[in-house]
């Protein structure tokens, strides 16, 4: 029982990088523009069929991976440039129907290019079979995308708190007024947050692509799991969406052993309880 409880723990930390990855870029777009991306989701599963057909197209898996990534954070751009700038001065309700609606056309949009049947890929050879680990046999896919998930947080955080690009982020996210005051082009500023927001988004469900494959409506529940790692991290808080993103991989896999048909419901509570113990998650300051 002890073997199976450690190769869930790996394979839970290995999944819940991946939940971190999705609620990084959600982070990052709650923080700079104020609004939960409703459309979150659909852009995590554009991901997958955008990685699905680059795959099928011939590209190397490397490459297929970053161009899905890219062509999530344009896809974001555009909507950001050409929708969701027009209500972002306006009230909180439209901008929150404008994401919702962008989620179903995305979704519609999915269907109509890639049909109803869900889609897989399987790893490249380099990435088939599984790692030894002495006391589990872990495939080596899913070492493979927690590594990757690790290393683009890693990447993008140090790009927030070690560049001057980064310190502009930070002050558009607290306090966008004194930064347009300084000088700082706030709204250049969150059209990268919901390009960057929505790459890493895509990315993540091209990582998820092999191990989960593709489905039009997988976005939607993901966008319910990753407000789940926003609200029990901190809403605004990077490292609180990285630190939950992993916990409730975890969680999640380890009641896969314990109790199977609870393993969705345990999440929520465990967010419930967590807020009724500290309201503003547990690395918000507010």
């Amino acid at each position: 029982m002890t073997w199976l409880i450690l190769a869930q723990l790996v394979n839970g930390i290995a999944i819940g990088m991946i939940y971190a990855l999705m609620a990084f870029g959600l982070s990052i777009i709650k923080g700079l523009l104020n609004i939960p991306n409703f459309a979150h989701g659909a852009f995590y599963a554009l991901g997958a069929y955008l990685c699905y057909s680059m795959i099928k197209a011939g590209l190397p898996f490397p490459l297929a991976l970053v161009l899905a990534g890219a062509g999530s954070a344009a896809v974001g751009l555009v909507f950001d440039r050409l929708v969701l700038r027009r209500v972002k001065d306006g009230d909180y309700l439209p901008q929150l129907i404008i994401l919702f609606g962008a989620a179903l056309v995305i979704e519609q949009c999915l269907l109509i290019g890639w049909g109803t049947i869900g889609l897989s890929a399987a790893p490249p050879p380099l990435l088939s079979g599984a790692v030894d680990l002495g006391f589990t046999l872990v495939p080596r896919y899913i070492l493979f995308a927690s590594i990757v998930s690790a290393l683009v947080i890693s990447s993008v955080w140090l790009l927030i708190e070690r560049t001057r690009l980064g310190a502009t982020i930070r002050a558009g996210i607290d306090k966008p007024d004194m930064a347009q005051a300084l000088g700082i082009n706030v709204d250049l500023l969150l059209a990268f947050g919901m390009a960057l927001g929505t790459g890493l988004a895509g990315l993540a469900g091209a990582l998820a692509l092999p191990l989960m494959g593709a489905t039009s409506t997988m976005g939607g529940d993901m966008t319910a799991l990753a407000f789940v790692v926003l609200v029990i991290g901190g809403l605004g808080s990077l490292y609180g969406a990285i630190v939950a993103g992993v916990l409730v991989g975890v969680v999640q896999s380890l009641m896969t052993v314990i109790a199977p048909s609870a393993s969705t419901v345990v999440i929520y509570v465990a967010m419930i309880a967590i807020l009724l113990i500290r309201p503003q998650g547990l690395f918000g300051e507010r």
